[in-house]
Parts: C-alpha cells; sequence; structure tokens
C-alpha cells in the first residue's frame, strides 16, 4: 500500500503534467495542503521535497512552492581558450553579476598560484530564466585584469575577453575539472533547488605562457538541465573525439 507521501507526490504531479496546476502557478499553502490530504505538515514538506527534488516544484521564501517552468537546457563547451562561464548562454537567459574586490586567501592561492592578500576581483554571475536562478559562476582575475568600470549584464563577457585579449604573453593552457556532486546548503539556497539535486561542478584555471594564472572559474550547474560538451582534435586533423 502506497505510504501517504506517495499519494500525495502522484497526485501533484499528475496535476501538474495534465496542466491542471500550470507552470509558475503557486500552490496551496502548506497548511491548506496537509487538510486537503489529511497529513500532519511534515508529511506534506516531506512529499512537496520529492516534487522539489524532481525539478516540478520550487520554494520562494516568504512567498510559498510553485510550479516550475520546464529548465532551458545549458550546454557547458569545455577546451576553450576564452574566459566563458556559460559557453551556450540562451538568449532567454538574463545574467546578473556582482563584483567584489578581495584579498586572496584559503584555497583560492592555490588556485590561482598567489601569496595570500594578493588583490583578486571576483564576479558573481547568476543566470535567471524569468524569475527562476539557473546557474551559477564564481570568477576570479588578479585584480589588474579586471575591467576597470565593473560589468553589467550585457557587456561583461565581452568585455573580460577583450581584457585577456590585451594579455602578453597570450594565454596558453586552460585546464577543466568536472565532478558531479550535491550542492552546498548555500547553493542550493541560491538556485532553489533540493540539496538532493546532483550538480554538475566545474573549476576552469587559464594560465598564460608565463605560468601566471590569469583566471579561476567556479560554476555550479543544476543536473537536471545541463550538459558539458568537451571536443577533442585528433593530430591527423580528419577526425574529432567528442565526450
Amino acid at each position: 500500500m502506497a505510504s501517504r507521501r506517495h499519494v500525495i507526490v502522484d497526485d501533484l504531479r499528475m496535476q501538474i503534467s495534465t496542466g491542471r496546476i500550470k507552470a509558475g502557478e503557486r500552490l496551496p499553502s502548506e497548511a491548506q495542503l496537509a487538510s486537503r490530504y489529511a497529513v500532519s505538515t511534515p508529511t506534506l514538506r516531506s512529499a512537496l521535497a520529492v516534487l522539489q527534488g524532481e525539478g516540478l516544484v520550487e520554494k520562494v521564501h516568504g512567498r510559498g512552492n510553485f510550479v516550475r517552468h520546464p529548465a532551458r537546457r545549458i550546454t557547458y563547451v569545455g577546451g576553450g581558450r576564452a574566459p566563458n562561464a556559460q559557453t551556450a548562454t540562451d538568449a532567454a537567459l538574463r545574467m546578473t553579476v556582482r563584483t567584489t574586490h578581495l584579498p586572496a586567501q584559503g584555497d583560492l592561492t592555490a588556485l590561482l598560484k598567489v601569496s595570500a592578500s594578493s588583490p583578486l576581483t571576483e564576479f558573481l554571475c547568476l543566470s535567471h530564466e524569468g524569475r527562476s536562478p539557473h546557474s551559477l559562476a564564481r570568477i576570479y582575475v588578479p585584480r589588474d585584469l579586471a575591467p576597470a568600470d565593473g560589468p553589467s549584464e550585457s557587456s561583461f563577457y565581452a568585455r573580460v575577453l577583450g581584457r585577456m585579449a590585451e594579455l602578453h604573453p597570450p594565454l596558453a593552457k586552460v585546464e577543466e575539472r568536472v565532478s558531479a556532486r550535491f550542492p552546498t546548503p548555500r547553493e542550493a539556497a541560491t538556485l532553489r533547488i533540493s540539496s538532493s539535486l546532483p550538480v554538475l561542478a566545474i573549476t576552469r584555471v587559464a594560465t598564460d605562457a608565463t605560468g601566471r594564472v590569469v583566471e579561476a572559474a567556479r560554476l555550479v550547474l543544476p543536473g537536471d538541465r545541463a550538459d558539458a560538451l568537451f571536443t577533442h582534435h585528433t593530430m591527423s586533423g580528419d577526425r574529432r573525439t567528442e565526450g
């Protein structure tokens, strides 16, 4: 016999899939739902957590639970020589960028190969689809390479690319480490995803010909909407392998 939690999950899932509850619509309050299904609040919240983990429902702090719009997929294209947090950003995604100047500390010193307290600039990039957060990136560059007047939504990447193009010597190596893991509590809250939904975590480090690290990026892409594409050209140049 199905548990009360599974009965609730199946019923709400059916209502969402058939359009009885539409994308963007707010669900009744947790108290109302608990009363409707004759269950305790913890049981109701457990059922909602399942739907949140499936990407069907998102909980917005202070506003309630909403049916999610189908997540637009994004492809991270690896192997590029330019600093780019989202190489395949869709035009429907809006980017906000927050700039912070900070001294290098903790694991940032090893990641960027700098001494403690070296001046860095962090760009916290959060993409949105409508009102819903879509993906997260933290990009770190030595402060002398950061755009002087700060980034904006539309010009950030073009300006960082332009700044990198001024480098002498040019970029020589890009190293990318990709892993699947569960989000931290802070990442789950920022992206409004369940802590049980795996994310694609990418750490990208770009180095110039002198060995100086000129950019380090940490990307977090929810697993229900992310792909990673890496293209490798063979020595002969007549074949390529994609993974």
